[in-house]
């Protein structure tokens, strides 16, 4: 595995971005999934969502990335005294329960097509030879997708915060099906984010080696909260 903190090309994120809600709430299927929930990041800050099932981890970071309306409360994005109600999509990247890879194309083809879809441009050879290599993917770039393990496959997906320069990482449960030498690369992956000025918000049940805070969203509940994750 190439070590994550050496990075093609690295960048540099603006130190003036500040990402914050007050008061935010959001409703799913008539019921409230969560509500009054405050929160503040900025640029090198690191959030664990914590929470049981069903506390609406999933569905916050959906209406961060702007895939599900907040009900009420104030949402703000500021770039220096530019002041947003949404994310810029050009500066963010979500990472779901489902990896979202075409399984008759091979990693290399997904990596490229997902790379194209985000930036317009395929990546450079580099970029895309060290992204796979940091989750120890490098030998399966030619092989499709089909082919891999569940573990590989939730690699791959991880690949793309390597591949793709965003300075907003949404991830939801990046550490399910990873051992503990990747669990590892990601987190030296977070830090080497922060270190560079990213946001990273990570919904997970698991503890991460990574300095940084904790949202818990079961402060967040009301007794019409959703109760099954799926929901979410």
């Amino acid at each position: 595995m190439m070590d994550p903190l050496t990075i093609p090309g690295d960048v540099k994120f603006s130190s003036s971005v500040r990402v914050s809600g007050s008061a935010l709430a959001c409703r799913r299927g008539g019921r409230q999934v969560f509500e009054n929930l405050n929160f503040a990041v900025q640029a090198g800050d690191f959030v664990r969502l914590s929470g049981k099932n069903g506390s609406g981890k999933s569905t916050f970071l959906r209406c961060l990335a702007g895939f599900l309306p907040f009900q009420n409360g104030e949402f703000s994005y500021c770039h220096g005294d530019d002041v947003h109600r949404a994310l810029n999509p050009d500066d963010f990247l979500l990472s779901g329960h489902q990896n979202g890879l075409k399984p008759n194309f091979t990693l290399r083809e997904n990596a490229k097509f997902f790379a194209k879809l985000m930036t317009g441009t395929a990546p450079r050879a580099d970029t895309l030879g060290h992204a796979a290599s940091v989750f120890g993917l490098g030998a399966l770039l030619n092989e499709p997708v089909q082919y891999f393990s569940s573990g590989q496959r939730h690699r791959a997906a991880l690949m793309r915060f390597a591949l793709v320069s965003r300075q907003v990482w949404l991830m939801d449960e990046p550490t399910v099906g990873l051992d503990a030498e990747n669990r590892a690369v990601l987190a030296q992956l977070i830090v080497a984010h922060k270190a560079r000025g990213g946001i990273i918000i990570a919904a997970t049940h698991d503890p991460m080696d990574v300095p940084g805070d904790t949202l818990d969203m079961d402060a967040f509940q009301t007794r019409n909260s959703v109760v099954d994750e799926d929901w979410l």
